[in-house]
């Protein structure tokens, strides 16, 4: 399969690395330098575009590689949300392909799902209050992290008892806070935290009088999100429309 990578950070090398080790073929590398090489025919060459780069960037970057014929997998986060309605109907209705998701690890798919069923079950029991804490490193620009809001969503779609989430306290990467807005009975709050070269941390926390219980997911390095991205885009290859990480994993 033929590959192109738009973003050349951290990730991008490592998604460059499982890539060539899974037998594809990187076409095209396109970063913040040569960005007006994704018009060119080599980008256009490619089968796949796996797009990793800042929340600010990542809708042009879809965009254009959608006009190029280049199917799309998205790692981005800090975006979708405003631009939700607009993929799917490009994909629904001019033949475009998004695979999009705000975490591509196996770990994490399974944390999510865990983190549905835990939150089924604990709407039974409304002695629990909930919430959810995320920790990134200092170089993540959006929070909280579009994995907590996955998370938050979930939680928020299967506890009447919550209507939506809000974000809480932020703790900044020279240790200050910014707080949060109070939160009200029926909303979930999400704090979040910027601390060192951290992966990724999440943690789901149900506290009664009782007794707490609590789930995480301690991502340890780069190197189960990058395989992820290349799964999904393997999957791209031979499928089409607006897809997530529930179209590669059915549980």
């Amino acid at each position: 399969m033929k590959i192109a990578l738009i973003g050349y950070g951290k990730m991008g090398k490592t998604i460059e690395k499982i890539a060539l080790e899974r037998g594809h073929e990187i076409v095209s590398i396109i970063d913040i330098e040569n960005r007006d090489d994704i018009y060119g025919p080599t980008f256009a060459s490619a089968d796949v575009a796996i797009e990793f780069t800042a929340p600010a960037v990542a809708y042009n970057n879809c965009i254009d590689a959608m006009r190029a014929g280049v199917k799309v997998v998205s790692g981005s986060t800090g975006w979708i949300h405003n631009h939700d309605e607009e993929m799917r109907r490009l994909c629904s209705e001019e033949g475009k392909t998004l695979f999009w998701s705000s975490n591509f690890s196996l770990g994490v798919a399974i944390f999510s799902a865990v983190n549905r069923y835990l939150a089924k079950i604990m709407n039974r029991f409304p002695a629990y209050s909930v919430q959810i804490e995320e920790t990134h490193h200092i170089h993540k620009l959006d929070a909280p992290s579009g994995t907590a809001i996955t998370l938050g969503e979930a939680i928020v779609e299967n506890l009447d008892r919550k209507s939506s989430w809000i974000l809480g306290d932020v703790t900044n990467p020279d240790g200050s806070v910014t707080k949060g807005q109070e939160a009200a009975d029926d909303k979930l709050r999400i704090n979040a935290v910027r601390r060192d070269e951290v992966p990724g941390i999440h943690t789901v926390e149900y506290t009664s009088e009782a007794d707490t219980i609590t789930i995480t997911h301690d991502a340890k390095n780069r190197n189960g999100f990058a395989l992820g991205a290349v799964l999904a885009a393997e999957y791209v290859h031979t499928h089409s429309g607006f897809l997530g990480m529930k179209d590669l994993f059915d549980f």
